[in-house]
C-alpha cells in the first residue's frame, strides 16, 4: 500500500489480546511493505558488505601490479556504491511508507472505536490516556513496524558475511563469525532493565499527561477557586518525576550504545592483531587482511539495527498495550444476522431494566434524583455501553433491542445530548454540518435553542468574516463561550441532526430561567411529532413535556404530567421543588391538592 492510497478502506479486526500480539498483527497486515522494505534493505547492506572485497581486490592488485584486476575492482566498487545509492533510497521510502501507514491504521481502529463507544470511552479510560494513546503512542507503534524490515535485512547480510568470510579467509572468518553473533546478542541481558525502565518513564509520562490534560479542561473552574497553584506544584512534581524516570532509563541505553560500540572495536582489533601475525607468516595476503578488517569495520552498521529495534520494541510495547486496551473495549453485544445492514428500527423506546417508557411521537421529560444515575440511563437510551459489571439488557427500539442492530443504525435512530458536549474547532457552519436528513435547517435550530446572543458574540469576535457568524471559528472545546452558550450550540447542532429519537441529559442546566423557559418552548416546537426524552428536574421544561416518568432507585415509579406529579407524587415533588426531608414528612399528611397548588403557585412566581 502507498501512501497516497491512504485512508485504508477497513483497518481490519485487530488482535488486542496483549500488546506483543497487537504489534505481530500490525506487522502481518503489513506483510506486502514489508517484503518490500526487507528487499531493499538487503540491496543496501549487501552493497556495505561488498565494499570490502572491491577495496582488499583493489589493494592486492595494486600490490601484485596487476591492471586488469584493479580495473575489475574499480568496478565492483561502482556497482557497490549503485546498490547503495538505490538500496538506501528505497529502503527509507518503503520503511517511511511502512512507519505511515502502520500509523494510519492505529489511527483510524482508534476513531473507530471512540465513535463506538462515544462518551462511554472517557468513562472506562482515563482521557489522558487515550490522548497518549492516539500522538505519541500511534508514533511509538509506527516505529517498531517500520524498524523491522530494516532489522531483518541486517541479520540477512550479517548472516551472509560470517558465511562469506568463512569460505573466503578461513582463518580469520572464524573469528568473525564467532564473534559477530557475541555482538549482536550481547546486549540481550541489558534488555529486560531498560524495558522496565521505559515502562516505568511511559507510565509515569502518561500520568503527567492525564494531569496536564484535566488541569486544562477544568481550567476556568481552578482559577474560580484560586487552585492553580496547587494544580501547579502537582504537575510540576509529575514533571520531574517523568524527568529523573527519563534520566534513569536513559542511562541504561547509553550502557547498551556503549557496549554496542565497545564489543566491536574489540573485535576489530581481535582481527587486525590476529590478521598482521598472520600476514607476516605468509598466511594470508594483504588484499585479504583488509578485506576482512573492511567487513569487520562497516559491519557495525547494520549492528546498529539491533540496539533500534531492541529500543523500539522496548518503547514500542507499552504503547501497544495501551492502544490494546482502549481497542479491546466493545459493545455489550454486536450485531447479528445476515441482513444487519438494511434493518431499521422504529417506534417506543423502552428501557427493560427500569420500565421506562418514551412513546413514539411524544416529548418524554425523566426525572432521577440522582445526576450520575440520570447520565447512565441517558447513555442506556442511546445503546451505549454500560459500565462495567452492570446489566447490559438492551434497549428495545420498536421491540427491537439497539444492540443488535448495526452500529452506524443505532447511531441514526437514536442520539444522546449528554451533561458536557463537546464543540468541535472550526467554523460555526463546521459545527452544524453533521449527517442529518435534512428535515431542520440550521437557522431553525438555533432559534430553537435561543442562541441569538451567541451568533452576535461571534458575530463580534470575527471582524475578517464580514459579521458572517456562520464563518467564524470557534476555539477548541468552545473555551472562549460561556458554559450556557457551548450548551446551546450543542442542543442546535443535535436538533439538526434531527434523529428519531433525540435524549438530552440537562441540555439548560447552565442558563438563567428565562431562557431555559424559551429553551424549553423551542424544543418542543421544533420537536413536536418527534420521539425525544430529556433528563431534567427544571419545573419549566417539565412544564413543556407530553409526559413526566419518575426513576427512583433505577425503576421508573409514576407517569404523568408535570402538574399530576405535583398533585399526587411526594418524591417527585421532593425532586422537583427540592423540598428537605422535613418538609416531605409534612406533605404526606397534608392534603395532596393543597401542596399542588402552593407548588404551582411557586412555580407561576
Amino acid at each position: 500500500m502507498q501512501i497516497r492510497d491512504l485512508p485504508h478502506a477497513d483497518p481490519g479486526v485487530p488482535d488486542v489480546r496483549s500488546g506483543t500480539r497487537f504489534l505481530v498483527w500490525l506487522g502481518r497486515r503489513q506483510l506486502g511493505g514489508q517484503l518490500r522494505s526487507l528487499a531493499w534493505g538487503m540491496l543496501h547492506y549487501a552493497g556495505i558488505a561488498g565494499l570490502p572485497f572491491g577495496i582488499g581486490l583493489a589493494v592486492q592488485a595494486v600490490v601484485d601490479r596487476d591492471g586488469g584486476r584493479l580495473g575489475l575492482a574499480g568496478a565492483l566498487l561502482l556497482a557497490f556504491g549503485a546498490a547503495i545509492a538505490v538500496g538506501d533510497v528505497m529502503l527509507h521510502r518503503t520503511a517511511v511508507t511502512n512507519w505511515i501507514t502502520a500509523a494510519a491504521r492505529v489511527q483510524q481502529l482508534l476513531s473507530r472505536k471512540t465513535a463506538e463507544l462515544g462518551s462511554v470511552l472517557t468513562r472506562r479510560v482515563a482521557a489522558g490516556e487515550v490522548v497518549a494513546v492516539s500522538t505519541g503512542d500511534v508514533e511509538k507503534i509506527g516505529w517498531f513496524v517500520e524498524a523491522l524490515s530494516r532489522f531483518a535485512a541486517s541479520a540477512v547480510v550479517l548472516v551472509a558475511i560470517c558465511a562469506g568470510l568463512l569460505v573466503y579467509q578461513p582463518a580469520l572468518g572464524a573469528v568473525v563469525a564467532v564473534g559477530v553473533p557475541v555482538l549482536a546478542l550481547a546486549v540481550l541481558p541489558l534488555l529486560p532493565r531498560a524495558t522496565r525502565r521505559a515502562d516505568e518513564q511511559r507510565e509515569k509520562a502518561g500520568r503527567a499527561t492525564e494531569l496536564a490534560s484535566d488541569t486544562v479542561a477544568g481550567l476556568r473552574v481552578l482559577r474560580g477557586i484560586g487552585g492553580e497553584d496547587l494544580f501547579l506544584s502537582r504537575y510540576r512534581a509529575a514533571s520531574q518525576e517523568v524527568r529523573r524516570a527519563a534520566v534513569h532509563s536513559a542511562r541504561m541505553w547509553a550502557l547498551i550504545a556503549a557496549v554496542q560500540v565497545a564489543l566491536p572495536g574489540l573485535l576489530l582489533i581481535a582481527v587486525v592483531v590476529y590478521g598482521v601475525r598472520l600476514a607476516l607468516d605468509g598466511r594470508i595476503a594483504v588484499g585479504e587482511l583488509v578485506t576482512v578488517y573492511g567487513a569487520v569495520a562497516l559491519a557495525h552498521h547494520p549492528l546498529r539495527t539491533f540496539e533500534e529495534i531492541a529500543m523500539a520494541f522496548s518503547f514500542s510495547r507499552p504503547s501497544a498495550k495501551r492502544a490494546a486496551r482502549v481497542l479491546a473495549l466493545a459493545r455489550t453485544t454486536t450485531a447479528t444476522g445476515a441482513g444487519d445492514g438494511e434493518r431499521r428500527a422504529s417506534g417506543d423506546l423502552y428501557d427493560p431494566l427500569t420500565g421506562l417508557r418514551a412513546p413514539a411521537g411524544l416529548f418524554t421529560a425523566v426525572v432521577c434524583g440522582d445526576p450520575d444515575a440520570a447520565g447512565r440511563l441517558a447513555d442506556r437510551l442511546g445503546g451505549h455501553p454500560a459500565e462495567p459489571g452492570a446489566d447490559h439488557t438492551s434497549v428495545l427500539l420498536g421491540g427491537v433491542p439497539l444492540d443488535e442492530l448495526p452500529l452506524e443504525a443505532a447511531r441514526t435512530a437514536v442520539l444522546v445530548q449528554d451533561k458536557d458536549p463537546v464543540l468541535l474547532s472550526g467554523t460555526l457552519r463546521d459545527l452544524l454540518d453533521v449527517p442529518a436528513p435534512g428535515a431542520v435547517r440550521a437557522e431553525d435550530a438555533l432559534t430553537a435553542a435561543r442562541c441569538e446572543d451567541v451568533l452576535d458574540a461571534l458575530a463580534q469576535a470575527s471582524a475578517d468574516t464580514g459579521g458572517d457568524p456562520m464563518r467564524t471559528r470557534i476555539t477548541e472545546r468552545g473555551r472562549s463561550l460561556s458554559g450556557g452558550q457551548r450548551q446551546r450550540l450543542a442542543l442546535a447542532r443535535s436538533l439538526v441532526a434531527d434523529p428519531e429519537v433525540l435524549v438530552l441529559d440537562e441540555p439548560t442546566s447552565a442558563v438563567d430561567a428565562h431562557t431555559e423557559a424559551r429553551v424549553a418552548a423551542g424544543i418542543a416546537g421544533l420537536r413536536a411529532g418527534a420521539t425525544t426524552v430529556v433528563l431534567a428536574s427544571s419545573p419549566l421544561l417539565l412544564d413543556r413535556a407530553d409526559r413526566v416518568v419518575l426513576v427512583h432507585d433505577g425503576e421508573a415509579v409514576a407517569v404523568g404530567t408535570h402538574r399530576e406529579l405535583l398533585a399526587r407524587e411526594p418524591r417527585y415533588r421532593a425532586v422537583v421543588t427540592r423540598e428537605t426531608d422535613e418538609e416531605l414528612a409534612v406533605d404526606t399528611v397534608r392534603e395532596p391538592g393543597a401542596v399542588a397548588l402552593e407548588a404551582l403557585e411557586g412555580e407561576s412566581a
